[in-house]
């Protein structure tokens, strides 16, 4: 599966969902928790992310994942 998200810019929460597969109710508590990097409000109705943080989180997750195994 390709990489979705572009090396630097804004992502929106589908493009994120689509390589970090959880639904959106748990996106929102890992948020809320701090376990997923915080969101940046574009406008009133437009919430996303910086795609260097979701890079970071996805190389954070893997990295767990290799320690597990």
């Amino acid at each position: 599966m390709q990489l979705t998200i572009p090396e630097t810019g804004f992502v929106r929460l589908g493009q994120i969902l689509t390589v970090i597969p959880v639904g959106k109710s748990s996106w929102w508590a890992g948020v809320k928790s701090g376990r997923y990097p915080k969101s940046v409000k574009l406008s009133p109705r437009c919430t996303a992310w910086k795609a260097e943080d979701i890079h970071n989180l996805i190389k954070q997750l893997s990295e767990q994942t290799q320690k597990a195994e």
